[in-house]
């Protein structure tokens, strides 16, 4: 029985030509119009020269000869820069997959010769096509092309012959344009006569730089409507197409450990269940990154990879301090099951972070994930902004049956004002309370979806064998045995 919420997906009426970029064809359904003509509309800095490299390699690694022709950049600067992303596109010219023709638009040549006319472009195009039997092209950028001229009836007209042009040569093509003041175009009127339009934008937010790509139309196909961040670096181009997750991922029945032993007797199947979140709040110095360790210690000797995203201390602190509680890291990390990535919340922001992190979850897929803390994107987000970057971290890990563990430095009070604990299936709250001029730590479960756990408060120790968790009235013999002169073998 279908759910009542459940969209009908429209039927794909046209062929749909992969684009190779990691995102961007789930989005687009499969991939760009097959045989048609996409334009790709941006400012400055946006990447869309480095959009249409990336799908001109991509095909030629599929055997899809293509060819760039280019109105800005010669051929070397194209290499140089391509190789910037991890691309060889020298190889690929040289083997003949991709040709680059540098075409020099002279405008007071334009303007001296009167009628103007694509007529010289087809030929070199056509023999560019011809010579490399391309499927794809990409012709970076419309106002190079149509500097000289002011006639906006013969642009328009020439621009309806390019784009008819190339669909008669069954070639699937970006044309690259710059973003108007008023339009997604310069002259506003590019969009109408293309099949499919794709817009880049590279905007600043409280001194932070984020990419986003919008598909405005697509003719003959469902498509993605949303704004999705995307990355370049040095391994290329991606496109993160969180906000596209439904609730259809599966319920793992399986149950793992948390590597604490008492903690695990909390639950009534003896842990948690695999590939769900667990969020660990509390105070300063309440134990969170050490029980976030805990577990990540666990799945590393049940031979399972982890990925911990460090937001506050550096990876020698880390293992350092965790080892004076016998969390011992070292041998996960040498062996390769443990992978510590620190770095400052403030270097990007949000989008780039939630990019960065679905990259490498990707490229390692580890069977846990922990981000210590996630407080921290406070100093460059709101709480809004916040939670939505977790709902799609969430979403996403649990698409794959990650299972998570995420810290947070924060009261109960802050955990529920800001409805983050909505996203949390197991929550654990720690405190630290003064007792007779002593400090006590104490936690307790604060909820635990599908499972009987026990709602007793805890005291919670600290020392060289790890994390151990008591009643409280097992801590009140402990005073009284101090009190008497007893040592205290808890450190």
């Amino acid at each position: 029985m279908s759910s009542p919420w459940e969209v009908p997906v429209p039927v794909r009426t046209i062929e749909h030509c992969p684009t190779g970029i990691v995102g961007l064809d789930e989005i687009m359904s499969g991939g760009l119009p097959a045989g048609r003509t996409t334009l790709m509309s941006g400012g400055p800095g946006c990447g869309k020269t480095l959009f249409g490299t990336t799908f001109l390699i991509n095909g030629a690694r599929a055997g899809e000869p293509g060819v760039f022709i280019a109105f800005e950049e010669r051929e070397e600067e194209l290499v140089a820069n391509a190789a910037s992303l991890g691309y060889d596109l020298q190889q690929f010219i040289d083997d003949g997959l991709i040709e680059v023709d540098y075409v020099q638009v002279d405008r007071d040549q334009i303007y001296q010769t009167g009628d103007f006319d694509l007529e010289a472009l087809f030929i070199r195009l056509d023999l560019a096509i011809r010579t490399t039997g391309a499927k794809r092209v990409v012709i970076d950028t419309l106002e190079i092309l149509f500097a000289g001229l002011d006639d906006t009836v013969a642009l328009r007209s020439e621009l309806r012959r390019l784009f008819r042009w190339l669909g008669e040569r069954g070639v699937t093509s970006i044309v690259t344009a710059e973003r108007g003041d008023a339009s997604l175009t310069r002259y506003g009127f590019e969009e109408y006569v293309s099949d499919c339009v794709i817009v880049l934008d590279h905007r600043v937010t409280d001194q932070l730089a984020t990419r986003r790509l919008r598909i405005v139309k697509f003719r003959g196909s469902a498509h993605g409507l949303n704004e999705y961040p995307y990355l370049i670096d040095d391994t290329g181009v991606s496109v993160i197409p969180i906000t596209s997750f439904d609730l259809s991922y599966a319920a793992s029945t399986e149950i793992i450990s948390t590597g604490i032993a008492d903690l695990d007797a909390m639950f009534e199947p003896g842990g948690l269940f695999r590939g769900t979140t667990m969020m660990v709040s509390g105070g300063s110095g309440t134990g969170k990154t050490s029980f976030a360790a805990s577990v990540a210690r666990a799945a590393c000797a049940r031979g399972e990879r982890v990925s911990y995203f460090a937001f506050e201390e550096s990876v020698a602190q880390i293992v350092r301090n965790m080892g004076s509680i016998g969390v011992d890291l070292i041998d996960a990390i040498d062996e390769g099951n443990l992978q510590i990535v620190a770095g400052r919340p403030t270097q990007i922001g949000l989008e780039h972070h939630l990019s960065v992190m679905h990259r490498h979850v990707e490229r390692e897929q580890p069977a846990l994930v922990i981000m210590d803390p996630i407080t921290d994107f406070e100093a460059i987000g709101s709480r809004e902004d916040i939670k939505a970057m977790l709902v799609r971290m969430v979403d996403f890990l649990k698409q794959r049956g990650i299972t998570s563990v995420f810290t947070s430095l924060t009261s109960r009070h802050d955990m529920e004002e800001s409805s983050v604990s909505s996203l949390i299936d197991t929550w654990i709250q720690l405190s630290n309370e003064e007792r007779d001029r002593r400090l006590v730590r104490s936690m307790y479960v604060r909820k635990s979806r599908g499972m009987a756990h026990s709602e007793r408060v805890r005291v919670l120790d600290l020392d060289r064998n790890g994390i151990t968790l008591r009643r409280v009235d097992q801590d009140t013999e402990r005073k009284s045995a101090i009190e008497d002169g007893q040592p205290d073998d808890r450190g």
